[in-house]
């Protein structure tokens, strides 16, 4: 199967739920960016305060981490998913780089994840045909959750479709799981002018809606794990494919 077709711009809807120790959940309307990592979008000068992508990861920071895990790139195309910056802002809990082979095929899948502390965190994946994998949680996100537990994450390719899942499962019923669902628009001038004007400031909505139901939870008595230091930002970790 070969990589898809990029840029593009999904029109999604973002769904939190949570389990324990209270019942709670909440979703918001965001558009996210599918580019490739080494050919961003150029907009018209006009519109680039609603787009930049800059704070993404480069090729070479991307290849020294994935040889340093002993998988290093072959010079194929990179897929990213996740927020451009708006007006000089970005936050994306989570951001996809699917690495492809020079033929196209699906190498491996990095999952970088961001807490609203500033800490970030790689997780590298053996994805199935589907696109699932399971890797130990290793970062501190949550401040209702501790840093033990399983992520099962289902990152398929997007398509028309995007279709993403993360659920952290900590032996029991799972406590967390977040989706991102969406569908496929083209990558022009109006269609993110239209986006930009339908969800303005998406990713600085999106950072304040996890904060505002974090403060909720909190005067609703909620348990606070205390913050571990985080110094590993490039983590190393292989996983393996759920069966």
């Amino acid at each position: 199967m070969s990589a898809p077709a990029a840029p593009a711009l999904y029109e999604a809807v973002v769904r939190h739920v949570r389990a324990a120790p209270v019942r709670s959940a909440f979703a918001h309307r965001t558009y996210y960016w599918l580019t490739d990592l080494d050919h961003p979008p150029r907009l018209p000068w006009p519109l680039r305060p609603l787009a930049g992508f800059g704070h993404r990861a480069s090729r070479a920071d991307l290849e020294e981490y994935l040889a340093g895990a002993g998988a290093p790139l072959d010079g194929g195309p990179v897929l990213v998913l996740g927020h451009a910056r708006v007006l000089g802002y970005a936050f994306d809990p989570l951001t996809v780089y699917w690495c492809h082979r020079r033929d196209g095929t699906l190498a491996r899948v990095v999952a970088e994840v961001h807490n609203t502390y500033g800490d970030r965190h790689r997780y590298l994946l053996d994805v199935d045909a589907r696109g699932r994998a399971e890797t130990a949680k290793a970062m501190y996100v949550s401040p209702f959750h501790g840093v033990d537990g399983t992520y099962r994450l289902a990152l398929p390719e997007p398509g028309e479709r995007l279709s993403l899942t993360v659920t952290l499962h900590t032996g029991g019923a799972p406590p967390f799981a977040a989706s991102v669902r969406g569908r496929r628009v083209p990558a022009t001038p109006a269609s993110l002018l239209r986006l930009a004007l339908r969800r303005p400031l998406a990713p600085l909505v999106g950072a304040a809606r996890i904060r505002t139901r974090g403060i909720g939870l909190y005067l609703r008595g909620v348990p606070v794990h205390p913050r571990p230091d985080h110094h590993d930002t490039t983590a190393h970790e292989k996983t393996g494919a759920r069966p």
